[in-house]
């Protein structure tokens, strides 16, 4: 087998069962660093030893393998110095004997401990971002508004602070994870938003953001946040397929045909929502979820209710006030009639920290060309497509600034 091709294998069997992994090793040692490690050299063997031997039957299980024998070597080495018993849930006998191919799934377990109180809460979502969901540091990066750089040295950090601190992986009560499920409600959207491309998900992190969102909600049914996520992932699902045109061309939300919606889905979502808002327990994720809804109200009315929308995102930037949530105000704001005020919005926000926010460019190119300033549009455009990674979405702003520029 060629280098190329093992190096795909490892990174098949990385993306896909790398959260699994991960999970199942912390818990089953208690050291979520040192199950990190372990993984890390796994997958650095497979590099050196699946040229030779060809790529395993059930490459996850010969990974789980690997990085038990690893964690195992370490504990014999521990126990010259410490009692292994601080360290190890089980016993080396007890976990040698665990069959390698059964993985219990415990990454909602492992996204609850990385928002553990010792650690800089700042660096809840991330953690998680980078440690149970795979994430990179650039795309980490590109979630939190910072260079790759700064990401990057903030999560050596955070996890130094694990090892300093000796913080282990324990499973926290169920009293301490209503404190915790606001940064691992976050991270579950975060990945979502990472992984939702309409095209496919190459890395299945809209997938598994999925799965997380609806443990998450079965896990805690009674916190309304739970549901309004779950609520929200289902909604944004039920339409993206109408998101890609015949030709792969993008197609934003007020061109989607409505018929290419999964109306089922959406009913769901509403009821859920509705489940969520009879708890009385408001919170930013059912606010999103009900923008979502109020949406697809065109599915069914043949109009959107654009001063329903807005007002819903003015009630989001009063309470939970975000980057994103003022780029959304805004252009809401704008549809609703308000141009003045929405390109207020947007003025108000400082260009230092917008320097690599795409959808930022684009809502002010697009509200400059509402007010018939194309010059702006076309400055503003420019740079927005400088920012856009996806080409479907390249393309289609480029049409629109190509038209501004024989306009």
């Amino acid at each position: 087998m060629t280098a190329s091709a093992v190096d795909r294998a490892c990174e098949l069997a990385a993306r896909e069962s790398y959260g699994r992994l991960l999970a199942w090793l912390a818990y089953s040692w208690r050291n979520l660093a040192g199950a990190e490690d372990a993984l890390a050299d796994a997958l650095l063997a497979a590099l050196t030893t699946w040229p030779r031997t060809g790529v395993p039957d059930a490459p996850e299980a010969w990974l789980l393998t690997a990085a038990r024998h690893k964690l195992l070597q370490a504990q014999r080495h521990q126990a010259v110095i410490d009692d292994p018993r601080v360290t190890v849930l089980f016993d080396e006998a007890e976990a040698a004997t665990l069959p390698p191919a059964a993985i219990p799934d415990d990454r909602l377990r492992l996204l609850f401990v990385c928002a553990h109180p010792a650690l800089d809460e700042r660096m809840h979502t991330p953690l998680m971002l980078q440690t149970v969901l795979g994430l990179d540091a650039r795309q980490i990066a590109s979630v939190f508004l910072v260079s790759p750089a700064t990401m990057a040295q903030r999560l050596v950090r955070a996890k130094a602070k694990i090892r300093e601190a000796g913080i282990r992986y324990e499973e926290p009560e169920p009293r301490e994870l209503p404190q915790r499920l606001d940064a691992v409600l976050a991270a579950i959207y975060a990945a979502y938003s990472t992984g939702w491309d309409a095209a496919h998900d190459a890395d299945g992190f809209a997938d598994e953001a999925m799965y997380l969102a609806r443990l998450t909600a079965a896990l805690l049914p009674d916190a309304a946040e739970t549901q309004g996520l779950l609520a929200l992932l289902m909604f944004c699902e039920a339409r993206r397929a109408a998101q890609v045109g015949p030709g792969g061309e993008f197609v934003p939300l007020a061109d989607q045909d409505t018929a290419r919606w999964d109306m089922p889905a959406i009913e769901r979502a509403n009821a859920l929502l509705r489940e969520a808002s009879r708890q009385q327990a408001p919170g930013p994720f059912q606010i999103e979820a009900a923008i979502q809804s109020a949406h697809c109200e065109r599915a069914y009315s043949g109009h959107t209710p654009v001063a329903e929308i807005a007002g819903l995102y003015d009630l989001l930037d009063r309470f939970w006030p975000s980057l994103g949530v003022t780029v959304n105000q805004a252009v809401a704001v704008a549809q609703a009639g308000d141009l003045p005020r929405a390109r207020a919005l947007l003025g108000a926000v400082a260009e230092a920290d917008v320097a690599s926010y795409q959808p930022y460019w684009v809502a002010r190119a697009h509200l400059a060309r509402l007010a018939g300033d194309l010059v702006a549009a076309r400055r503003d455009g420019e740079r927005a497509l400088g920012l856009t990674v996806q080409p479907a979405l390249r393309t289609h702003l480029s049409a629109q600034w190509g038209a501004l520029g024989t306009g």
